[in-house]
């Protein structure tokens, strides 16, 4: 979603401003000299055409400003729904942390894997985290499997269940996968 900024919005208005005022005094000397209505009709299209392409140009930016202004109205209302979370839920925040970084030093990782595990929670992936920590992506690599070996877990997916799973209510729905096994199930339906 591009806006022209008001230099180029200008200057392309005055281009087609100039082709129209050119084209428009050249159909009104051609008609003082007696030129086919040909003639006359086709540079009257052009000069049209420049009138339409400066119309579209502001019709277009615009819409696309109010489109933008709504965004942006959005998207301030959606920061002030997270801050206004955030801020209400800042206690129950820091608890789940603490909780985290507990369960973490339970399972004896180190601090470059709890740091990873951090940051597979927040969702980054392996480069990114690698980019983060200034160090390889096969370091992070080894460190992840080092982290996923000490915890018994399988993957990224079940350490965020890990942590995650109990803050929600129940699955009170109707599971249709007649191969799902019993365990799975049973943490669908809040039944550990």
């Amino acid at each position: 979603m591009e806006r022209f900024s008001w230099q180029e919005r200008a200057l392309l208005t005055a281009i087609l401003s100039g082709v129209f005022g050119l084209v428009a005094f050249d159909v009104w000397t051609d008609w003082n000299t007696g030129a086919s209505f040909r003639h006359l009709s086709t540079e009257g299209f052009v000069a049209l055409l420049a009138l339409v392409g400066i119309a579209f140009i502001w019709s277009r930016n615009i819409s696309l400003t109010h489109q933008v202004d709504r965004l942006d109205r959005a998207l301030q209302s959606a920061k002030a729904d997270a801050s206004k979370w955030k801020a209400e839920n800042a206690h129950l925040l820091q608890g789940l942390g603490e909780a985290i970084e507990k369960q973490l030093a339970e399972w004896g990782l180190t601090e470059a894997e709890r740091q990873i595990a951090t940051l597979l929670l927040k969702g980054l992936s392996l480069k990114e985290i690698a980019e983060a920590r200034e160090t390889s992506e096969r370091t992070v690599r080894q460190q992840t499997i080092a982290l996923y070996s000490k915890s018994g877990l399988a993957g990224r997916a079940e350490l965020a269940a890990y942590f995650l799973e109990d803050l929600f209510a129940p699955f009170n729905g109707e599971l249709r996968s007649s191969t799902l096994d019993t365990a799975t199930k049973s943490r669908i339906s809040g039944q550990k």
